[in-house]
Parts: C-alpha cells; sequence; structure tokens
C-alpha cells in the first residue's frame, strides 16, 4: 500500500451521521399523498437510488425522527431480513429514510463519497462479522461511525471513484438496454401469437398496423376452431412440452467436486441473481446435456418460479430447474411461450399445500401454445431472433464488466492496485 495511504474513521470523513425514523403508521396524515420519498432497507441494494417504494408528508417528516438525506449520501443497512445488513447504496434524489438505515453525508474536502461507498461495499462481509458478533445481530450506529477506512489523497478518492462508477454506469445501461428489448420482444409476441392482431385486422379487411402488405399477406385473415378454442385458420395448438424439451437437472450432492475438475452448482438462487459467485462446486463429470452453457433457457419450476436466459458462465444444472431446448423451433420461440404462461404456473405452484410450491410435467402438457404458419415463423424469427442475440449479448457485457469490476474493486480500494493498471485491464477486456 502506498504511504499516502491513511486510515481514519468512517465519522472522521462524514459532515454527519444519522440514523431514520418511521411516522406513525396509525397515522394516515403522516402517509397518505406523501411527496417526500422514504427508504426502507430492503432498497439498499449496491446501487444508485432514484426512486422509493413509500412516501411520507410533510406532517409525517415533522413529527417523527426521520430527517432528509443530502443526495450522494452514503446509505447502509443496519437491519433487515436476510443478509441485508451491511449493504450500502448512493441516493441521487433527496429522501428520508427508517430508522434502520445509518445516512453518511460525506465531506467533501474530506472524502469522495463514491470512494466511500465502494470502500464498504467491498466490507461487506466484515460488516456483517460485525453484526453476528453481536447480542442484537444487528449493525448500529456507532460501530459504523468507528468503522476504519483507509483513504489516500482526495484526488486518488474522486479518480478511484469515478472509474468504478463508470463501469456501475455501462453496466446500468445494458441493463436498462436489455429491459427494453425484452419488452419489446414480449409485447410483440402478445400482439402477433396471444392476441392475433394482425389476423383480426385482416378479418376485418384493415391492414396491420406496422406491416408491410407482403408480410401481413402471410397471416391468416380467418379463424377455426382448436383445443385452445378459435385460433388462426392454419395455425395449430399444441401443448407446451411439445414444442421444446424440459430437462430435469440433477441431484448434485450426489456429483462431489474431484480435484480441480469441477463446475459451479446452478441453482434457483444463481438463476434469481445470474451468476455462480459463491455458489456450491460440483464433479465436471457429468453428462453434457446438463452442463450449462450462456445462451441457455433455465426454468425454476419449484420455490421461485422464473425463466430466464442464463449468461453467468458455464455451470452444472441442479435438480428443480428445467434447462429448455428444441429440436423445432428457435430459441425465442419456445422462451416465450413458457414466459406467456409463467404467471399461470406461478398461480398453481403457489395453491400447492406445500412450504415450497411447485409445478409438475403435467402442468406443461396442460399448457397450449399456437404454432403459426412456417412463413410466418421465418418472418418473424428475422425481428425476433435478433432481438434475443442483441440481448444475450448484452448480458455477457454486463456480466464481463460485473467480474471485471468485482475483482478490481477489493484491490484498487485498498492501494493494492493503481488505477493506471485497471484501466489497462478494462481496454484489455475491448468490451
Amino acid at each position: 500500500m502506498s504511504s499516502e495511504w491513511v486510515e481514519r474513521s468512517i465519522v472522521d470523513v462524514c459532515a454527519q451521521v444519522f440514523s431514520g425514523g418511521t411516522p406513525k403508521s396509525s397515522i394516515p396524515e403522516f402517509f397518505d399523498r406523501g411527496s417526500i420519498p422514504w427508504l426502507k432497507t430492503k432498497e439498499v441494494n449496491y446501487s444508485k437510488i432514484i426512486e422509493t417504494e413509500n412516501f411520507i408528508t410533510e406532517l409525517g417528516l415533522k413529527n417523527s425522527s426521520a430527517k432528509l438525506v443530502p443526495i450522494n449520501s452514503v446509505i447502509v443497512a443496519m437491519y433487515g431480513n436476510g443478509d441485508t445488513a451491511g449493504r450500502v447504496a448512493i441516493n441521487k434524489i433527496a429522501l428520508t429514510t427508517n430508522q434502520a438505515c445509518c445516512n453518511l453525508v460525506i465531506d467533501s474536502a474530506r472524502a469522495d463519497y463514491r470512494f466511500v461507498y465502494y470502500y464498504l461495499q467491498s466490507q461487506y462481509a466484515k460488516l456483517v462479522d460485525l453484526k453476528n458478533g453481536g447480542a442484537q445481530q444487528n449493525l448500529n450506529a456507532k460501530l459504523i461511525k468507528d468503522y476504519p477506512i483507509v483513504v489516500p489523497s482526495i484526488t486518488e478518492q474522486r479518480e478511484i471513484g469515478s472509474f468504478l462508477e463508470s463501469l456501475d454506469d455501462r453496466i446500468s445501461l445494458l441493463c436498462e438496454t436489455n429491459a427494453t428489448l425484452e419488452a419489446i420482444a414480449q409485447a410483440l409476441f402478445k400482439s402477433w401469437f396471444v392476441d392475433f392482431d394482425p389476423v383480426h385486422a385482416r378479418a376485418r379487411g384493415e391492414q396491420p398496423a406496422g406491416l408491410a402488405p407482403e408480410v401481413a399477406a402471410l397471416f391468416p385473415d380467418s379463424f377455426e376452431e382448436s383445443a385452445l378454442g378459435m385460433v388462426p385458420k392454419g395455425w395449430q395448438a399444441e401443448p407446451l412440452d411439445e414444442i421444446a424439451d424440459f430437462l430435469n437437472g440433477l441431484a448434485l450432492q450426489k456429483y462431489p467436486p474431484e480435484g480441480d475438475e469441477t463446475l459451479p452448482v446452478i441453482k434457483i438462487a444463481q438463476l434469481r441473481k445470474g451468476d455462480t459467485v459463491g455458489a456450491d462446486r460440483a464433479s465436471r463429470n457429468i453428462k453434457p446435456e446438463y452442463i450449462i452453457q450462456n445462451g441457455d433457457v433455465l426454468f425454476s419450476w419449484s420455490g421461485s418460479l422464473e425463466v430466464e436466459v442464463w449468461c453467468g458462465g458455464e455451470g452444472a444444472l441442479n435438480q428443480h430447474l428445467f434447462k429448455v431446448t428444441s429440436q423445432r423451433f428457435q430459441k425465442w420461440f419456445y422462451l416465450r411461450w413458457t414466459k406467456t404462461h409463467l404467471t399461470n404456473f406461478k398461480h398453481i405452484a403457489a395453491s400447492k399445500a406445500t412450504t415450497m410450491g411447485h409445478i409438475q410435467r403435467k402442468h406443461l402438457t396442460e399448457a397450449m401454445v399456437v404454432v403459426p404458419s412456417s412463413q410466418v415463423l421465418a418472418e418473424a424469427d428475422k425481428i425476433f431472433g435478433p432481438l434475443l442475440d442483441q440481448w444475450i449479448n448484452n448480458a455477457e457485457q454486463a456480466q464481463t464488466l460485473a467480474n471485471l469490476r468485482d475483482t478490481l474493486l477489493p484491490r484498487l480500494i485498498s492501494g493494492q492496485l493503481r488505477l493506471p493498471d485497471a484501466e489497462q485491464q478494462l481496454k484489455d477486456l475491448a468490451v
């Protein structure tokens, strides 16, 4: 570490440190039609806070211990469910918080708020240890105030903070772009293959909106009866499990890691967060079809039901997850139909009288889909295929940047790695 780096306490780099408060929920005037953002710890999750789920009124603010937190403060969750305690965030709007948040108003002459944010982010495990060592299993303001922080010059802090923030901003932009791509694909798929908008338009003698005449002509202009009810003439109704194969994962505890040849285990938790950081390991000596690669469609059918395109790197498919493939149809087609039925699958799982709701294979058979003509499918593939390819490319880029950030952050923030070297590593990635 450079000799220019010095150790201080968190309170030494702050202009103010205070927790929030909660207005009495029994008094509607404290919350109804409130316009002041009010943050709970569950919303503190290594991000920039640009909105809150809840709001309070001026009356609620005046009659509680809640205080306005200036923009660009560092917010630390002191307690909360699960692994919430120890998480940090930066508020990009003026807001208030509940009493479970410790709000650090950084003294800009002593520290860069981004540097402090990333430093505390790198200290999560140690903050959790502090929490676990206490009688209440929580953090408190004194623990956070007294927590040591090692800082370089204010100039270097700003440079490091700016570099790490730029990585996060690039990741956020890729994720926002993917949310837009997903919304476009979902809306268009629903219009064409669920609501049959082009077919209804042609049945009325109208030109389908947004379609070239030669494309519109590929859609039928009438309907006929099917197992699913009325569908476009010539299109087929089929069970979901006939347009795709659903491979259930392995009980990977039966395949313990052997030497260096191991794979991370992809369980529901990994599917939800999109990576395998901290995952269990399993032997690589499993059938190839159970080894997951980027771009594979995964469907968790038990517990938390999710359908995602995996982009978190190679891994082993655990039980309670389906790998969805098809010999007949393009990936976008069976992905969108599986997602279309997800809401109903969740209702089925929720109705199960068990602690972990799930669906069964019969529900895949009962879930009907509509298969259009090969001509319509070919035309649709020109739109949906590139949309999905771009989504996967963006997700892989975001994961690469996140991996780099997570590798560089603890070394940059401790002085073990100099900023020019970190910038070179980013340049070498060419993303």
